[in-house]
């Protein structure tokens, strides 16, 4: 007879043997699964201490580096990076979570697709030493897991292979990690807007409590496309760039200006000139305000006197934030604004319509009645025919009387 506690321990062993041929399986090919709990892809990660970030490979990889406190995309000739985009970018990274270990043979990267080559996201950071550029640490991104949820990553100075879950899109072009906004302005703002270009010149102001625009010295027999000119007036709203370079670029000619007038005494000027179909701009800004503002700690002045002299500071720090920014910087902007701030006045206008004129036609005349030829001192009556002989039959006739 068979003991149960012997068959039990038969079917362990059974089991640890089966359990075992796998991972030996698995070894030999290089590959091996182990089940673990999320833990994080990049540990101990001093973003102070990163000096240099590179995303992708080859011509088209992304290098930004630190400058002082920021950081400069040296792809775009050392242009100011975003801020947010590069905190946005680290926090990413430093988020994923991996589940399980797969492999930690580097002959299995390429199937895996977490070789340089193959990768669909590459991030490296590094810190410099003595002038000498040392890795870090950083994020290969390769396919996605057969038949599952996730894909497989692996940190950029380590062979082990990982499946995570949550990985992030990390964006690969240099535009996304600059701050590509130039103006932002409300419509309300506005009060004037003057645009002159090789055909001319044009003000519009906007008519008080209104989002609507008048030409100022509208020519004679003509009137305004209003709808037009707001989209003229109103294209700072939100203006943006497709491009940019360190100017200047003395092929360029900056033949054209936009200046528009804000209501805190801010003045925003483009410089505009078209090239090979696109249209590039040059940004100024300027506190018009002469009256300083003048803080005297004896007096207490009113809430609403404290408030405008906070308005005029606050506006002339953004003025001068504004002109550290964009100072001997080129941009090009997509063509649909540049067809709003390049209009000519003649886009503008159309001719008035003329009056209808309802010319009145004169009385017809009252038609005589037609009057038929009769003997002389013979008359006839209006609409009567006159009488006509009529002959008589000759085999009708009479005798003659005696």
């Amino acid at each position: 007879m068979i003991d149960s506690r012997k068959l039990v321990i038969l079917a362990l062993v059974a089991a640890v043997s089966v359990v075992l041929a796998v991972l030996v399986s698995t070894e030999g090919s290089g590959r091996r699964f182990s089940v673990h709990g999320p833990t994080y892809l990049v540990q101990g990660l001093e973003p102070m201490d990163v000096a240099i970030i590179r995303i992708g490979t080859g011509d088209k990889m992304v290098t930004i580096r630190r400058q002082g406190k920021d950081f400069v995309v040296e792809n775009k000739d050392g242009y100011p990076a975003d801020n947010k985009a590069i905190n946005g970018l680290l926090t990413n990274c430093m988020d994923i979570q991996t589940t399980e270990l797969v492999t930690s043979n580097p002959a299995n990267h390429e199937d895996l697709g977490v070789t340089e080559q193959k990768a669909r996201s590459i991030v490296r950071f590094y810190k410099v030493v003595d002038g000498n550029e040392a890795l870090i640490t950083g994020v290969v991104v390769g396919n996605y897991r057969e038949g599952g949820q996730g894909s497989y990553v692996r940190l950029a100075n380590s062979n082990d292979v990982y499946v995570a879950t949550n990985i992030p899109w990390i964006r690969d072009s240099a535009l996304d990690y600059v701050n590509q906004e130039l103006l932002a302005v409300k419509t309300d703002q506005i009060v004037s807007v003057a645009v002159k270009g090789p055909s001319g010149q044009y003000t519009l102001k906007k008519r008080p409590s209104t989002d609507t625009f008048e030409m100022v010295d509208l020519p004679e027999g003509k009137r305004l496309k209003e709808y037009d000119a707001r989209s003229v007036a109103t294209a700072i709203n939100s203006l943006r760039f497709d491009d940019v370079k360190r100017g200047p670029d003395p092929s360029l000619d900056f033949n054209r200006t936009y200046v528009a007038r804000l209501d805190d005494s801010t003045v925003y000027t483009l410089k505009i000139a078209k090239s090979d179909g696109k249209t590039f701009v040059t940004c100024q800004a300027e506190y018009t305000d002469t009256n300083q503002v003048v803080i005297d700690t004896t007096k207490k002045d009113s809430e609403e006197e404290l408030k405008k002299k906070e308005a005029k500071l606050l506006a002339q720090e953004k003025v001068l934030k504004f002109a550290a920014r964009h100072a001997g910087w080129i941009y090009e902007i997509p063509s649909w604004k540049a067809n709003y701030i390049t209009k000519d006045v003649n886009d503008l206008l159309e001719a008035l319509p003329q009056p209808v004129k309802y010319v009145q036609e004169p009385n017809e005349a009252v038609a005589e009645p037609s009057k038929a030829l009769v003997p002389a001192g013979q008359t006839t009556e209006p609409n009567q025919l006159p009488d006509i002989a009529v002959p008589s039959d000759p085999s009708r006739q009479e005798p003659n009387q005696p």
